[in-house]
């Protein structure tokens, strides 16, 4: 039994992989398999040749459309599922997701103004990502400046920030342009992957990459930090900079992610649930199911946002309803995998 587990385990691995390739050919426009094995020998022809690869409708579609989303979509709900799993062992809580410092708010929030101000897709990107990393630094200076100790105060703080910033965003709603401006706001904070380009993900990969690659290197710390501050302070953990840094690396992946994607929840609050599920609460091989989890969960919800219907549907609208019956689902059992 132990070795037809851990051989499902290692299967999972490779779930994202075989998913992308899935997912390549899933949309309204089909493309056969055969075609593809074809431009992708024509390129390659091309290439040792040194000749000019040949520009084709399909070679479009799956490699200047599809793949950027893709692998958009892939690493968005990796770095929401790294960051909630992380946020849910430092503050011990299992209903903690991403946005708990207000991140997605101030996200948001530097979207609407880039709208605003600019309506450059840029500028929408950079200035949610600025925001997003506002909001968590705001919530630490609120919870520094307090008198109260452990994690609650921080959780509050965070709640005032996000309360704060929701309400600028229904400001920045009210001033916009009612014909042009607002729908473009409204569909952004709902999420939408939908003009996703390589050029988008260049610059998303160096804050996401060392986000996660601090967290990865520091696991075994948030399987201290979970047992509590005193256990932990007893096996020589610095607590409060270890969570600090933690902290700011789980915001940093977020904004990251939320930048790109707009706000979409329950990926980081549900995934986690799942991994606990399939490999327990040992952050050594808890992180990286996350991470797996994500990614697929996260190609899923697009597969389904760009196929159901002929329009294109919001990803926070699926991740909602898809979501909230499996956490649901998760609650009925009674365990969630948490102990």
């Amino acid at each position: 039994m132990p070795d037809s587990r851990h051989h499902g385990t290692a299967v999972m691995y490779l779930l994202p992989l075989l998913m992308l390739i899935v997912s390549l050919f899933m949309g309204r426009y089909q493309v056969p398999v055969s075609v593809l094995i074809d431009d992708i020998m024509n390129t390659i022809t091309a290439l040792s040749f040194g000749t000019a690869i040949p520009a084709s409708t399909h070679h479009t579609v799956l490699f200047s459309v599809r793949l950027p989303r893709i692998l958009a979509a892939m690493l968005v709900g990796c770095a929401l599922s790294v960051a909630g799993v992380s946020f849910q062992g430092v503050f011990r809580n299992p209903l903690v997701s991403p946005y708990i410092l207000g991140v997605g708010s101030g996200a948001g929030f530097g979207a609407c103004l880039g709208i605003l101000l600019f309506d450059n897709h840029i500028m929408i990107q950079l200035l949610a990502f600025i925001f997003g990393l506002l909001a968590m630094f705001a919530a630490i200076s609120m919870d520094k400046a307090s008198k109260g100790t452990g994690t609650l105060v921080l959780v509050l703080s965070g709640i005032i920030v996000s309360s704060i910033f929701t309400a600028l965003i229904s400001l920045a709603k009210y001033a916009a342009d009612p014909y042009d401006e607002l729908p473009e706001i409204v569909f952004w904070l709902m999420g939408s992957l939908s003009s996703i380009r390589y050029s988008d993900l260049i610059w998303i990969i160096v804050p996401m990459f060392i986000g996660m690659l601090v967290l990865f290197l520091l696991r075994w710390r948030i399987n201290i930090l979970s047992l509590g501050d005193e256990e932990a302070r007893s096996l020589g953990v610095n607590v409060d900079k270890m969570r600090l840094i933690i902290i700011i690396c789980a915001t940093l992946v977020t904004s990251a992610a939320v930048s790109i994607s707009g706000v979409i929840g329950w990926v980081g609050l549900v995934v986690p649930h799942i991994s606990r599920m399939i490999v327990g609460p040992n952050y050594n091989r808890l992180l990286p199911m996350s991470m797996v989890c994500g990614a697929s969960f996260m190609l899923l919800v697009d597969d389904l946002a760009r196929t159901v219907a002929a329009t294109e549907i919001p990803l926070g609208i699926i991740t909602s309803l898809v979501g909230a019956p499996i956490f649901a689902y998760l609650i009925k059992r009674g365990r969630m995998g948490w102990n």
